[in-house]
């Protein structure tokens, strides 16, 4: 069993006093409450556009670094709402459009990863459950395309094992913020014919005059079709050479502007397993928080891997490989853990149930039986904030109108081996609308399957090394 790790990712201070308790071995003290800033955070939801796409720094008029000199590289990472295409000032409109591309994002992949799935079949390809379900890609990239690079937005998705955008010609095609990706005007393009190994390694891939095709199909009706090419393409002033994109000539759906999708799944067809030996199958990312003028980060490489967070070991699941898995033991609420059994976590033999983390997903989801207790807990312990009616798929909410701050109970994640992540409270008392209404930002699950999802991750440095099998929690915030 690992040694007990107690790490408290809450504001700057606590937390650099929670790292040292962790790197000196010393006794902690573990806090039974926090503040949540409620005119803070309620102000933080007037949320002002980005940039413009062209007004970003493009590092296609720079002399660019070959990948093979250069083994980590870092981009920016913005949340959808921040985008100009996407931007939107009402922020209770966008709560509710945020809500309900969470429940189609959590429904396929309940279809997909409980029993009696019933995903679809194509003609060839295979069904891939992405963050871009009913427009859900919440977080993008820009990267640039091709040689010369063409910059363009791509939706992350650590549940998706494919790399894809659109290309002209577009027999069909959706808006996106840049000018659709054109091959025949890149030097590095190159199909990939259909007896290549790299077009095996799709289930059922097309073949078209001796093409390879691909296809994914999304629960919503989307989908993307087109060629299954090799292509290069830049991230900051770094080359990558020769990885296999998905040339969409035929796409439908809500993209919410972006080109495509980068998949940062477990598959050896995502970016990441791409990659394999040249990050040692490691990246790290900081999902940027709600309300602030920052950007978050994605970064590759070994060197990514930060010193002093907490290790959770990464389970596999052969019925789902593109999906990380870790092992979570309990919750806590007010520095004491909520009596759950741990096996509703387990995830089974069978490969169904288990905790999956999710960048795609907005709200964490658990299980029926560990949500009430874990919620009557929380309820038991805020008897003194007023309460306000349940608001979309939230069953737990206060009235905080006219508050500063309040002093709620903490909340914490008991991982498998003995590390427990202490959320800052704006990571789980979400604001839905401009009035002061509060909601408590946890979902019951109707399936087995536990899902760690992106607003519990907000602002927590999230590391994946996939060649060693952990994730890791901090030490960084962002």
């Amino acid at each position: 069993m690992l040694p007990f790790l107690l790490l408290l990712l809450l504001p700057p201070l606590l937390t650099r006093a929670a790292i040292d308790t962790v790197a000196t071995g010393l006794a902690a003290n573990y806090p039974a409450t926090q503040l949540l800033h409620v005119k803070d955070t309620i102000k933080e939801t007037e949320i002002k556009p980005s940039r413009l796409p062209q007004d970003l720094e493009l590092y296609e008029n720079y002399p660019p670094i070959d990948n093979s000199t250069q083994n980590q590289w870092k981009l920016e990472l913005f949340h959808r709402d921040k985008l100009p295409l996407n931007f939107d000032p009402d922020h209770c409109r966008r709560f509710k459009e945020r809500i309900g591309r969470d429940v189609e994002r959590v429904s396929s992949l309940l279809r997909r990863l409980s029993n009696g799935s019933d995903e679809q079949v194509t003609e060839f390809g295979s069904d891939v459950i992405s963050g871009t379900e009913q427009g859900s890609g919440e977080y993008f990239v820009r990267i640039g395309v091709g040689s010369p690079p063409r910059s363009q937005y791509v939706v992350i998705d650590s549940g998706s094992d494919i790399v894809w955008v659109q290309c002209q010609p577009c027999s069909e095609c959706y808006q996106q913020s840049d000018p659709v990706f054109d091959p025949a005007s890149s030097a590095s393009y190159a199909g990939i014919s259909c007896d290549s190994s790299v077009c095996g390694r799709l289930d059922n891939a097309g073949c078209n005059d001796g093409r390879c095709r691909y296809e994914v199909s999304y629960g919503d009706g989307s989908y993307t079709r087109g060629n299954l090419a090799l292509e290069t393409l830049t991230f900051g002033r770094v080359l990558i050479r020769n990885i296999a994109i998905g040339c969409g000539h035929m796409n439908r759906g809500m993209f919410v502007g972006a080109a495509g999708l980068l998949g940062l799944g477990g598959g050896a067809m995502s970016f990441v397993g791409q990659l394999g030996g040249q990050t040692g199958g490691a990246f790290s990312y900081c999902l940027v928080s709600r309300g602030t003028e920052s950007t978050g980060t994605l970064e590759f490489g070994r060197s990514a891997m930060p010193v002093g967070g907490a290790w959770v070991p990464l389970i596999r699941n052969p019925r789902a490989p593109s999906f990380y898995y870790v092992g979570l033991s309990g919750l806590g609420v007010g520095g004491i853990r909520v009596p759950i059994p741990e096996q509703i976590f387990e995830l089974t033999d069978l490969g169904y149930g288990g905790v999956v983390m999710d960048t795609g997903t907005a709200v964490t989801r658990l299980p029926v039986p560990a949500y009430e207790a874990f919620r009557d807990t929380f309820i038991g312990q805020t008897a003194n904030l007023p309460r306000s009616r349940e608001v979309s798929i939230f069953d737990t909410c206060y009235d905080l109108n006219g508050f500063v701050s309040v002093r709620v109970p903490t909340v914490s994640f008991y991982f498998s081996g003995g590390p427990i992540l202490t959320l800052p409270a704006r990571n789980f008392l979400i604001p839905v609308d401009g009035e002061g209404t509060f909601c408590f930002a946890f979902a019951a699950s109707p399936s087995g399957l536990s899902i760690i999802g992106n607003i519990q991750q907000e602002g927590i440095q999230i590391s994946v090394d996939g060649a060693n099998g952990f994730v890791g929690f901090g030490p960084s915030i962002c």
